[in-house]
């Protein structure tokens, strides 16, 4: 099983705004960046979506990962749990149903571990994804964050 080192970041310019994540992938000798930006979209989905991204980069199943992120929302949801008991009452008035179905999908094809960083605070391959996800979310090439804007992500209002 190959071993997995994964940085994320994500980005709004106003929350909700226009938004990128950022990605950094360490295998070995390997090291590869992944970022997108959206016009319309909360800082929370660009999180987890920046997880998502770097966990379908994988090529292999059955890798065993380390996530590191700055998000509370998305570590808290899986190491405190939150995560297993929305998916028992089918993500019911939860933000971002969309992202954390395409999540589980994603995750457990793998072991992941995840583990919390403080943001801002000197990691160079966090800091990098960092500027990943806040370049492309000031660039003037974003895409759109379909289930932010159609409502698919299952929450009664948009606002985080």
């Amino acid at each position: 099983m190959p071993d997995v080192t994964i940085y994320t970041d994500g980005s709004a310019l106003g929350n909700p705004g226009p938004g990128g994540y950022g990605v950094v992938l360490i295998s070995g000798k390997y090291r590869k960046e992944l970022s997108a930006g959206y016009r319309l979209t909360t800082n929370n989905r660009m999180e987890l979506l920046a997880v998502i991204k770097g966990l379908e980069a994988l090529t292999k199943n059955n890798c065993n990962v380390t996530v590191y992120s700055d998000s509370q929302y998305v570590v808290n949801a899986l190491e405190k749990g939150w995560l297993a008991g929305w998916e028992k009452k089918n993500f019911k008035k939860r933000l971002n149903t969309d992202l954390w179905k395409r999540f589980l999908i994603v995750y457990r094809k793998h072991k992941v571990k995840f583990v919390w960083l403080r943001g801002h605070s000197g990691y160079t391959e966090n800091e990098r994804c960092d500027e990943l996800a806040t370049s492309v979310a000031a660039s003037s090439k974003l895409l759109e964050d379909a289930g932010y804007r159609a409502g698919t992500d299952g929450s009664p209002s948009f606002n985080e």
